[in-house]
């Protein structure tokens, strides 16, 4: 089920932020997302669950940007553990995101947060 909120975030992020119209494979629910990236998915929403719970909640004196870092910093560890040979675009540093993708994960911590929180 967690895997699922950090979908939706995504998918809501992806929505509010990409300039133009997304490609499918940015909107497609659960059930048409790959097996690795649900695998992802479900581990960095435990990761973020985890920092919010170790950091006893002072995960929101985090600045927006640190936020959405760690949280591309966790998605770039899964996809160098799933899969072999990824393309440059799927580990891309934060600052080679483009503004779109920073503010979806910025938003995707900010949803994760809320639900442990919650």
């Amino acid at each position: 089920m967690s895997g699922h909120i950090f979908r939706q975030a995504w998918i809501d992020g992806v929505t509010k932020h990409f300039p133009g119209e997304p490609k499918p494979g940015y909107v497609a629910p659960w059930e048409e997302m790959s097996e690795w990236e649900q695998t992802a998915a479900q581990t960095v929403y435990d990761q973020i669950e985890q920092f919010v719970n170790v950091s006893g909640g002072a995960t929101a004196r985090l600045s927006r940007e640190q936020r959405g870092r760690f949280v591309a910093t966790c998605w770039i560890a899964q996809i160098h553990k799933l899969i072999e040979k990824p393309k440059p675009s799927y580990v891309a540093d934060w600052d080679q995101l483009p503004n779109w993708q920073r503010e979806t994960d910025s938003d995707i911590f900010d949803a994760v947060e809320r639900e442990v929180l919650s």
